[in-house]
């Protein structure tokens, strides 16, 4: 095992784009940080990056410095651009630094492609590759989702919370589309505006909502939880 097959093989994946077949995310540089992390050799690891690849398409083009990456944020077709900027101020500045910038201005917009901008974001810092950081960076910024409602601050229990916002939803479908278009299409809700914003947060809430997470996923083996709503079928 060698991280700097890892490193490689990271490196070669920044050509291809972050998304194939109309809007799925690529889990190559994902995959690859797992196996590794889980004691893969370099042949596993060059035998996925080969499984991962394939479906995958080129980037399409080499992108230009923006003078403020955040009026791209949203913005899917600046995925270039925003991969070019976050590459040069890394580069000047070091990972930390960016990084220290960058996400509070993302941290709104999380659910940024169900997730996986700050997903790769997380992986390319444990890998330490510079090229994958901002690869995430882009990613989530170009992809940025912000869910907003009013802080009401009522409720202490995650899944009560989650129970209340379920039965809201009750009844109500979403057709079609990827995970992050039905979050996007249930943050325009009445009712995600209405309950979204009654949990309270405090020091315990990250591990209890990921506690929560974990028995709703072994309850259900859907990644997706959608038994939390059941008239609601949430696929990728």
């Amino acid at each position: 095992m060698s991280t700097a097959v890892l490193a490689e093989l990271l490196t070669t994946a920044q050509r291809y784009a972050p998304e194939y077949r109309g809007g799925l995310s690529t889990h190559l540089p994902m995959a690859l940080g797992a196996l590794q992390a889980l004691g893969a050799d370099d042949d596993r690891l060059r035998q996925a990056f080969d499984r991962f690849a394939a479906p995958l398409g080129l980037a399409p083009r080499t992108g230009q410095v923006v003078a403020d990456w955040t009026d791209h944020r949203g913005r899917p077709g600046a995925y270039a651009d925003l991969l070019e900027t976050f590459r040069r101020q890394i580069d000047a500045e070091g990972a930390g630094t960016v990084l220290r910038r960058v996400l509070p201005l993302l941290m709104p917009g999380v659910g940024a492609a169900a997730f996986h901008g700050l997903i790769r974001s997380a992986y390319g810092v444990a890998a330490q590759h510079d090229g994958e950081t901002a690869a995430g960076l882009a990613y989530w910024a170009c992809r940025w989702l912000p869910l907003e409602a009013p802080s009401q601050g009522v409720e202490t229990d995650p899944g009560a919370w989650v129970s209340a916002m379920a039965d809201a939803l009750a009844g109500t479908a979403f057709e079609g589309g990827l995970i992050f278009e039905r979050m996007r299409a249930v943050g325009r809700t009445e009712a995600f505006a209405r309950h979204a914003g009654r949990l309270i947060i405090d020091a315990g809430t990250l591990q209890a909502l990921a506690d929560l997470a974990a028995q709703r996923y072994a309850a259900s083996r859907n990644f997706t939880v959608d038994t939390t709503v059941p008239t609601v079928t949430i696929t990728d």
